[in-house]
């Protein structure tokens, strides 16, 4: 690895970081001389890192992402599209050894703390996306990841009603190859969450 990329790499988890863990609140602009002195690296690195993450939707315009109500429906609508049609391929084609994982983040889901609760959350969602079996869709949803995480931070920390009970039922429907219910469950979910977070929105303003 070069110098070059090393220090791209570190500014780009370094302000990635700060965002996701809400050291960067919603909204904040900014500064790449302020940034590249914290890190003691040139601009060069600091201005690439944020054109990342202006492609994974956690800046804009140089400020970290304050979503509006139609930037999450946009962004949950793709998500409902293909999560959707993942759920029905895991219906399908998911196996026992698989399927045991999934069973795992709801159990950890019902018992977990809010951290554990996350990476059980994340899990449950990734093993259901690779199912598909389509590397297109799942490069999709993974360059989203990062604005995923606000979201599922915000269900998570808010502790949406009936999250891990929808998880369970989407599981079952899995269970039983059942691949009409499966999707329509994940549909439904993630439709739930996205109201979640619209609400939420709404409250603060």
């Amino acid at each position: 690895m070069t110098k070059q990329t090393s220090a791209y790499l570190q500014s780009y988890e370094y302000i990635r970081d700060k965002i996701l863990n809400g050291e960067l609140p919603r909204g904040t602009k900014l500064v790449e001389e302020r940034l590249a002195k914290e890190l003691g690296v040139s601009r060069t690195p600091i201005r690439e890192s944020i054109r990342k993450l202006e492609q994974e939707g956690l800046i804009k315009d140089k400020q970290v992402v304050n979503p509006t109500e139609s930037d999450l429906r946009n962004i949950f609508q793709v998500r409902i599209l293909l999560e959707g049609f993942a759920t029905r391929c895991a219906a399908a084609y998911m196996n026992e050894a698989t399927l045991q994982r999934v069973y795992e983040c709801v159990r950890i889901g019902r018992s977990g703390t809010n951290d554990e609760v996350m990476k059980a959350n994340k899990e449950f969602h990734d093993l259901i996306i690779q199912a598909s079996n389509n590397p297109v869709m799942i490069d999709i949803i993974d360059r989203m990841q990062s604005i995923i995480y606000l979201f599922r931070k915000t269900v998570v920390y808010h502790k949406r009603p009936f999250l891990i009970d929808e998880h369970e039922e989407i599981y079952n429907a899995i269970l039983l190859h059942d691949a009409d219910r499966a999707e329509g469950l994940m549909k439904h979910h993630l439709k739930a969450d996205l109201e979640f977070c619209l609400h939420l929105l709404k409250s603060v303003k």
